[in-house]
């Protein structure tokens, strides 16, 4: 179908080319289409997805969800491996000082002697000396004055004779002549006295008396005040005449 068109100049006619309405049609079509403007978009201004995108989305979604999971079950498992591996470190360590160090009741017990050890121990009575030595003499008081040294065997031993410098052992047990009360004895603290004789550190009736007393002898020593601390003596030592009883157990 063709169209006529009038001309505006009066007395004339004009006619244009025939067009064709599919040709018109599709022209609207277009004219339509971009009237309405690019494709539409969604609330948030993004164009719409496909399907298959949104597959490839929950796919992609549920890959790294299961990623995740892996590695937190990973972390997991490692962690508990170290936990185990420092209670199996810990317990040999503990182990291994456990036997090499004894516990402190353990060694508590080891470095206290028994008492049958501490009676075979003390007092270190000399090879061959009489048994006697081994038990605490009984001391009592005196009779009379005594204005000298006055050294008297209670228990004659066989070995070397004291000489002056040397180095002896001895128990002793000490008491004041007139009432016969002990004021010191080395067998309250289960251990020997030593001492260099003729040193001066110890009274003069020491250094005096046990000189040429035999190594396993017990001796009784009556010892002037003068020759001990005097008749008022400082630092709460025993006043007057005194009496020892005493046992040499070794001299070097």
């Amino acid at each position: 179908m063709s169209r006529r068109q009038v001309s505006a100049v009066p007395g004339r006619v004009s006619y244009c080319r025939t067009v064709p309405d599919s040709v018109t049609s599709r022209r609207s079509a277009a004219t339509k289409r971009a009237a309405a403007g690019p494709p539409r978009k969604n609330a948030g201004g993004k164009p719409l997805k496909t399907k298959a995108e949104k597959r490839a989305e929950a796919k992609a979604a549920i890959a790294r969800a299961r990623a995740i999971q892996k590695r937190r079950q990973t972390l997991a498992v490692g962690g508990a491996a170290v936990v185990v591996l420092v209670v199996i470190v810990g317990l040999i360590v503990w182990v291994s000082q456990s036997s090499s160090h004894p516990s402190a009741a353990t060694a508590s017990a080891a470095a206290t002697p028994s008492p049958a050890e501490s009676s075979a121990a003390f007092p270190p009575v000399p090879a061959g000396a009489d048994p006697a030595l081994s038990k605490k003499p009984v001391v009592t008081a005196g009779t009379g004055t005594v204005s000298k040294l006055k050294t008297t065997t209670l228990i004659r031993g066989t070995g070397a004779a004291v000489q002056s410098g040397q180095t002896v052992d001895v128990n002793y047990v000490g008491v004041t002549y007139a009432d016969g009360k002990e004021f010191d004895s080395s067998w309250s603290r289960s251990e020997p006295f030593s001492f260099q004789v003729g040193a001066g550190n110890v009274i003069k009736g020491w250094d005096q008396g046990l000189i040429g007393v035999k190594v396993g002898s017990r001796v009784q020593l009556d010892i002037p005040a003068d020759l001990a601390y005097g008749e008022s003596p400082s630092g709460g030592q025993p006043a007057g005449v005194l009496r020892f009883v005493v046992d040499v157990l070794s001299a070097s």
